[in-house]
Parts: C-alpha cells; sequence; structure tokens
C-alpha cells in the first residue's frame, strides 16, 4: 500500500488550480491499494479525485484525498459490428479518445478534447456536439466504500441524465469507480450536425470524413472557445444549459427575440444555450481580483492566477442570480463542489 503524504498541495491536482491542501494524500493503481487506503483512513473523511477537471475545492479537506491511478486499455471482446473496450478510471480520456481513433473504433470523437478522466466520464455523462457517454456505454465496475464489494452497473443502473448520472445523487460518495467498458463501432455513424462541426470539416477542407477529422474538427472548435487549463485556471462550463418547458421558451422569446435555444425532438422542452443568458447579463469578460468570467465563452469561469475557490464560488452565485431576476430562469452547476 502506498504510505499517504501529509498536507498535501492540490493546486496542481484541479484545473481551476485552487491552492488547498489535503490533510492526507495518496494515489492508488489498483482496488487492493484502495482497500489498504481506506483502512488506513478509518473514520477520517474521503475524498476520491479522478482529473480534478470538473471540481471546485472551496477549502482545505480534513482527511484523506484518493486519487484514482488506475491504468490499462484492452479490448475485451468483439462481434461484427462493434468492440467491446475497458480503461481503467485513472486513464485520461484524451489519451483514450486517442487510442480509440488510432484503432478505427467509433463513437468517442465527438468527445475529443474533454479535460478529465475515464471514471469521470460516466459520473458526468459527459456530452458535446451531439453525443453523450451513453451513447456508447456498456458497463462499469465499482467499488462501494460501504460494503467493500465489487458491483457491475449496467447502462440501465447508471440513470445517465444530462450532466448527470446516479454517482451524482444516490451513490454520491459512496462508491468509487475502478473501470468503464464502452461498446464501440466498427463501421463509423458520422455525427455532424451539431454546433459548427460541419462548418469546421469544410474549413479544413475534409472531403472524405472520418473520426479522426471530426476529432480535429471538435479539437479546433474547443480550443478555439475554451481557454487551456494550462494556462487559465477553469473547469469548462461551471453551468448546465437550463432546459425549460415550450410555453416558457415562447413566453422568453417573445419578451427577448434573440435568446438562443435548442427544442427537443417532441417540442416539448427547449435547452437554453446558459452562455447567452450569462452574456446578456453583463457577465463576459468580468474580472474581480484573480476571479472572473472568460472573455470570449461567459460559460467559463476562471482562476487568473490566485483566487480562492470561495472566491469562483461567491462569483457563479452573483451570476445564477443575475440569470434569475432578469430571465426567470435557474442555473445549475455543473462544476462539484468540494
Amino acid at each position: 500500500m502506498p504510505t499517504p503524504i501529509e498536507n498535501k498541495s492540490l493546486k496542481n491536482l484541479n484545473t481551476f488550480g485552487i491552492d488547498a491542501r489535503a490533510r492526507y494524500f495518496s494515489a492508488f493503481s489498483s482496488a487492493d491499494e484502495l482497500a489498504g487506503l481506506l483502512d488506513w483512513a478509518g473514520g477520517r473523511r474521503k475524498v476520491v479525485l479522478g482529473g480534478g477537471s470538473n471540481i471546485l475545492l472551496t477549502g482545505d479537506i480534513d482527511g484523506i484525498v484518493l486519487q484514482n491511478a488506475i491504468k490499462g486499455i484492452e479490448l475485451v471482446d468483439e462481434d461484427e459490428e462493434h468492440v467491446y473496450v475497458r480503461a481503467g478510471a485513472g486513464e485520461d480520456w484524451t489519451r483514450f479518445v486517442d487510442y480509440c481513433i488510432g484503432r478505427d473504433w467509433a463513437g468517442v470523437e465527438n468527445l475529443s478534447l474533454i479535460p478529465g478522466s475515464v471514471g469521470a466520464a460516466p459520473m458526468q455523462n459527459i456530452g458535446a456536439y451531439g453525443m453523450e457517454l451513453e451513447n456508447v456505454f456498456l458497463e462499469l465496475d465499482a467499488w462501494s466504500l460501504a460494503d467493500r464489494n465489487v458491483r457491475t452497473f449496467t447502462l440501465g443502473d447508471c440513470e445517465f441524465g444530462y450532466r448527470d448520472s446516479v454517482f451524482k445523487r444516490h451513490y454520491r460518495d459512496q462508491s468509487v469507480i475502478l473501470s468503464v467498458t464502452l461498446r464501440l463501432r466498427k463501421k463509423p455513424i458520422f455525427h455532424t450536425g451539431y454546433g459548427a462541426v460541419q462548418d469546421e470539416l469544410d474549413r479544413m477542407g475534409v472531403k472524405e470524413l472520418s473520426i479522426r477529422a471530426i476529432s480535429q474538427a471538435v479539437i479546433a472548435i474547443r480550443r478555439s472557445k475554451l481557454p487551456d487549463p494550462a494556462q487559465i485556471g477553469n473547469a469548462g462550463s461551471f453551468f448546465k444549459n437550463p432546459i425549460v418547458a415550450g410555453d416558457q421558451f415562447a413566453q422568453l422569446q417573445a419578451k427577448f427575440p434573440g435568446i438562443v435555444g435548442y427544442p427537443d425532438p417532441l417540442g416539448q422542452r427547449t435547452k437554453l444555450a446558459a452562455g447567452w443568458l450569462i452574456e446578456q447579463c453583463g457577465w463576459k469578460g468580468y474580472r474581480k481580483g484573480d476571479a472572473g468570467v472568460h472573455e470570449r465563452q461567459a460559460l467559463v469561469l476562471v482562476n487568473y492566477g490566485n483566487a480562492r475557490g470561495a472566491d469562483i464560488y461567491r462569483l457563479g452565485e452573483e451570476i445564477a442570480a443575475s440569470v434569475r431576476d432578469k430571465f426567470g430562469v435557474s442555473l445549475e452547476r455543473e462544476v462539484n463542489l468540494l
């Protein structure tokens, strides 16, 4: 079992770059190492950390922070149409996507350059440009902190929703994801109709569509719109895009003709662009001290250097209050608070 480190700075372990500290810290690379560390921790508070890409540390952690470092990618099965690929929860998501694209395994190319680990992907049901993890998910194995057993969760067990899963609700702080298995296609089904993907492909001069080309287009779009956490601390989208009933959207549209919304196929609900709402409230490019709103994307809150987690949190609360006052729409954080 690894020996835990005392008084560990987490600044380089969260993409916001918040300089919070853990009373104890250790990485684990197997279920056995995790079990040993849990025994060592006893009744102390336990926090499991992945890539640190979707969290906001609001203070020091008086307990033990356990970083999931379980690696490995393997082909576990295949049939005429699909390959079944298992990855350790500690694998970097971008590395995993590149691995699959390099073998012509289709299904995750639209999810390129999403920061974080493989284990965080089902927790958030990550999604981008017309695809969500649930579209390719088969199952995952998770360690129960309560009974020390490994349980396999199927698609239905995970109760995926919009940037949501059972691991953010019922099993929050109760399970540690060990590995994730996806079902990917041997013959791709291309998804280019969402956002600016097709426009970017045209700009790139792509004549023969491929999953590599889609990945490159998505990466180019993301880099043009979102700040690099290595340059400016951030966790990507701070808020979810709110979903409202169709009649509420009609009322909003009558009052705000330029409002951006994406109706669902049945027309009963509409997903609003949270970034547009925030920008209309005047927050885009706002900065107070080292906490701010990105100048190119109002949905992204940033740490310009030495902001505290509490500073970012308060800014988020002020933004949500102003959107609620102006539009009557509630914003929900996509980022998890610790």
